[in-house]
């Protein structure tokens, strides 16, 4: 059976009526006949689907032209192609009903040509060489450990539909427990307390976990949540992109020989449909399309009498003194996983750290209880004093904008984890004359 008589004849069947003599009625109407076939054919898909599958016309399509009876339409054709009708089947966790493109587009304010646009199906953006054509603004920076870091950020109008999605959509779907970071309630610190006081922490770190988070698993995200194929594949194109190659060409390659492979990764990472980091939905859709990394480390941390927290691409993993006599056993299983689940892992980034030593995790020490090093505080402190004494001018060496903003940030994030620390620190701030 040709693909486009499978499509027109699944529209058909899902618009009439879901009975044999139904299937055969709205199948005559695509083949203008009354084809032999048709009979056997809708007594197949029948046995195939008992109730119509109204969220998935495409999987339908596939599996009607699968059928024996398919094999004696291979010379006929469809006289008109049915629009398909379709509807969401289940809403676990009562999101906005969005039975087709039309509600998706009276909920984000749009027609169906500016839904179109955004959602760009045929991934033109890919070679779009001018602004005007790309939906988002590119720019890159270096990381900390020299690899280059490609920004995304979108255009205002997609970002306000982005943030309508994150508000009404996204933000309402809960990721797993482990997953502590962009979600409600969840914060550095409750990802780094459940590793507080163990004598092994492990840390791990996914490479370049936006631009490996693809197209099809937020499609499956998305189809989880109950939409039908059509808004699922809309809802998709919404929170993803393609990097031109114009403007992969402009960014620049790390200089450390090391980081080059990485760098290539990233590269074919971004010229396929990806979560874009600088998009309002990444870090929520990026957490719930881990969800099956979650559930898998999770039960791999339990099996070793361990536990498991992610916050973005970080990965943490604590046990008893036992694990440090199989810490690379472990962390191999930790990697098949990560594979598997579509991830790589930052080897360069992978520490184990016993408790006779520092245990970091998210910028937080957690040998006795998640608190900010103690250093970092005698370092703060000492900034502080001197401010009070010469002048916040003469500290701010590296010429930063809103000098006080950013020390009070420092000092909010102590506090955060150390309330008494930071009100000492809060009380040397209030005393400095800030016009110096």
């Amino acid at each position: 059976m040709r693909p486009d008589l499978a499509r027109a004849l699944s529209s058909a069947f899902l618009a009439g009526e879901w009975t044999r003599a139904g299937m055969v009625e709205s199948g005559a109407v695509v083949v203008g006949r009354r084809a032999r076939w048709l009979g056997p054919l809708a007594r197949q898909v029948l046995e195939l689907y008992p109730r119509a599958p109204l969220d998935r016309p495409r999987e339908l399509a596939t599996n009607l032209a699968r059928c024996p009876a398919a094999t004696r339409a291979l010379a006929s054709g469809p006289m008109v192609h049915p629009v398909a009708v379709t509807r969401m089947m289940t809403n676990r966790w009562r999101l906005p009903v969005l039975h087709d493109l039309d509600d998706l587009a009276t909920l984000l304010d749009l027609d169906q040509a500016a839904l179109a646009w955004f959602a760009d199906p045929r991934h033109l953006a890919r070679g779009a060489t001018e602004a005007p054509l790309q939906h988002y603004r590119v720019s890159h920076r270096p990381a900390p450990s020299g690899a280059i870091r490609v920004l995304e950020a979108p255009k205002p109008r997609l970002k306000r539909i982005q943030r309508r999605l994150l508000d009404e959509l996204a933000g309402r779907i809960p990721p797993h427990e482990a997953a502590r970071g962009f979600r409600p309630g969840g914060s550095v610190a409750s990802y780094a307390a459940p590793h507080a006081g163990r004598p092994v922490v492990l840390r791990l770190d996914l490479e370049a976990f936006f631009a490996s988070v693809t197209v099809s698993r937020v499609y499956g995200t998305w189809r989880s949540a109950g939409y039908p194929e059509p808004v699922a594949h809309a809802l998709a194109g919404l929170v993803t992109t393609v990097l031109p190659a114009s403007a992969w060409r402009a960014v620049p390659t790390p200089s450390a020989d090391h980081l080059l492979d990485a760098h290539w990764r990233l590269g074919r990472r971004l010229a396929l449909p990806h979560l874009p980091q600088g998009a309002p939905t990444s870090p929520a859709v990026a957490n719930l399309a881990a969800f099956g990394l979650d559930v898998r480390l999770t039960a791999l941390a339990a099996s070793w009498g361990g536990r498991y927290t992610r916050y973005a691409d970080d990965l943490a993993f604590s046990g008893d003194r036992g694990w440090g006599r199989g810490t690379s056993r472990l962390i191999d299983a930790i990697e098949t996983v990560v594979r598997d689940e579509g991830f790589r892992l930052n080897a360069r980034k992978t520490g184990v750290m016993p408790r006779a030593g520092r245990q970091r995790l998210a910028g937080l020490v957690v040998n006795d209880r998640p608190r900010v090093a103690r250093s970092e505080v005698d370092l703060l402190r000492a900034i502080l004093h001197n401010c009070r004494r010469h002048g916040p001018s003469s500290q701010n060496r590296d010429d930063l904008q809103a000098w006080e903003a950013h020390l009070r940030g420092r000092i909010a994030w102590v506090a955060q984890h150390d309330p008494a620390r930071g009100a000492r620190l809060q009380e040397v701030h209030d005393a400095i004359d800030w016009s110096r």
